[in-house]
């Protein structure tokens, strides 16, 4: 038998900058909200968008990836590193993802996207003190790119339910709670709290199962893993383009449920998003 050769373009040979991951950057992770007193914290709308750290020379994801950005985009940023989400508006994250996964970044693209900033990563100052230095630092930048994330202070937790259904109500996802005089602690912070009308949480797809019915030919449920190791079907929330192209094995989805069984199986989950990954 003769053998097979197969011949591999030289650009798979070599990844694009934006592939090549690096060390995952030093960011800080929201818990649920419990309750907590709100005049304790700043509050902002939790966004619709993409994690991007800027380390002072480039745009990083939160898994330790360059994003491909055009030049004039980050132009006129500061070199101190910044913490925030890239984002195109409220229901946009299906465009945006599919913008910041390119290998190419095109301009059209990222004329409408905006690196929203919430933090300053690299102070040890508390998150007070941290915004009026962000208001400061944003009153002299050149960038049309960069926004400064609103961070408003609330007076008792009946404002905070009110502005939750506002923001919910023209199609945000919910709200985040900074401790106004808490420090930049990477990982889970107990200061850093986020809150929605349900929860959600990630996991891992396993499997593909088939779709009947009006789905047949389709994918009627995703098998996912959660971090715990918790198998369950998410068989909801899925577009009928995503059921023809469903997420892809081993990649990482956000799902969102109403709480969990007594074999901790969360309740009504339905797919959310897929994180996105670069290539």
């Amino acid at each position: 038998m003769r053998p097979i050769y197969y011949i591999v373009p030289f650009f798979l040979l070599s990844p694009p900058i934006a592939a090549q991951g690096i060390a995952p950057p030093p960011l800080q992770l929201a818990v649920e909200y419990q309750q907590q007193n709100v005049a304790l914290y700043r509050v902002s709308e939790k966004l619709d968008g993409v994690r991007a750290y800027w380390d002072g020379k480039h745009l990083i994801s939160r898994s330790g990836h360059r994003y491909s950005v055009p030049s004039w985009f980050t132009a006129g940023f500061p070199p101190t590193p910044l913490d925030g989400e890239l984002w195109l508006g409220r229901g946009q994250f299906a465009a945006l993802s599919a913008a910041v996964r390119r290998y190419q970044a095109r301009d059209e693209d990222w004329r409408a996207i905006r690196f929203m900033v919430f933090d300053l990563p690299a102070s040890n100052l508390a998150f007070d003190d941290r915004w009026h230095a962000l208001q400061r630092l944003f009153a002299s930048s050149p960038s049309p790119y960069l926004e400064l994330v609103e961070q408003q202070l609330l007076p008792d937790n009946t404002a905070l339910a009110a502005l939750l259904a506002d923001v919910e109500r023209q199609g945000g996802e919910g709200l985040v709670l900074r401790a106004r005089d808490s420090l930049y602690r990477v990982g889970r912070n107990q200061e850093l709290l986020k809150l929605k009308s349900f929860s959600d949480a990630e996991a891992t797809v396993v499997a593909h199962l088939p779709g009947q019915g009006k789905y047949h030919g389709m994918l009627g449920a995703l098998l996912v893993e959660s971090a715990n190791g918790q198998r369950f079907r998410i068989g909801t929330g899925f577009s009928d383009a995503q059921r023809q192209q469903p997420p892809a094995l081993n990649s990482i989805i956000t799902y969102r449920y109403q709480g969990e069984t007594q074999q901790g199986i969360p309740r009504f989950a339905s797919f959310l998003r897929e994180r996105p990954e670069l290539p």
